[in-house]
């Protein structure tokens, strides 16, 4: 005798709805997914690039986008500063008896940071300004103006702070020879301070030279 074809076999028992719901066809939940959303990095968005700028932006530039004029041994070789109060970390351009652009990196681990202040790490502006006046000791101790290590910041004037200067922050610190009087080894400069290119302070200061 013939077998019955398959759509006339019996209908299976019917099962509990606990576990029919689990014998359901994964078709059914393929669906009910939400479609795969493209993968976009967060960092190109924030960034503003171009739609035809693919390089990540921690590769557009190169790792040193400043050159090294003295580096820090060599500062330590003109400047009598010591931890924690050498404050200048690089030369990236010098005149000699003229003017110097150095840089100072700042770290949340400057010793300065736990007290000033706690809850808003600043750069303290009496800082920046012996920063600056470092800067411009390169300049006036060497051996083309005739500098001593002995002493060399005189005093300030017209100090501005425009903007605070914040752990992360690269202070850019130029200090130019404005006059020079070597019959009594006194200099007067004016100190310019940036980040990323915005003015942070500026302030004329007078350099005591000394004499070898």
């Amino acid at each position: 005798m013939p077998r019955p074809p398959c759509h006339s076999l019996p209908s299976s028992p019917r099962l509990p709805a606990h576990l029919s719901l689990l014998l359901r066809p994964r078709r059914s939940l393929a669906l009910s997914a939400p479609a795969a959303r493209p993968v976009v990095a967060p960092c190109a968005a924030a960034g503003h690039r171009g739609e035809n700028e693919t390089t990540p932006i921690e590769k557009s530039r190169v790792s040193s986008p400043f050159p090294t004029v003295m580096d820090i041994n060599q500062i330590r070789d003109i400047l009598p500063h010591r931890f924690p109060f050498l404050l200048v970390d690089r030369v990236i351009d010098y005149k000699p008896g003229e003017c110097a652009v150095g840089i100072k990196n700042v770290t949340i681990n400057d010793n300065f940071f736990p007290g000033h202040f706690p809850e808003r790490p600043i750069m303290p502006g009496v800082l920046m300004v012996e920063a600056m006046a470092q800067v411009g000791g390169l300049v006036m101790l060497q051996p083309e103006v005739g500098g001593s290590r002995e002493n060399f910041f005189a005093g300030i004037d017209k100090v501005r702070f425009r903007k605070p200067v914040i752990a992360g922050d690269t202070l850019i610190m130029r200090m130019t020879l404005i006059k020079l009087q070597k019959r009594f080894g006194i200099a007067k400069m004016e100190g310019k301070a940036y980040v990323g290119g915005d003015l942070v302070c500026e302030g004329e200061f007078l350099m005591a030279t000394g004499s070898e």
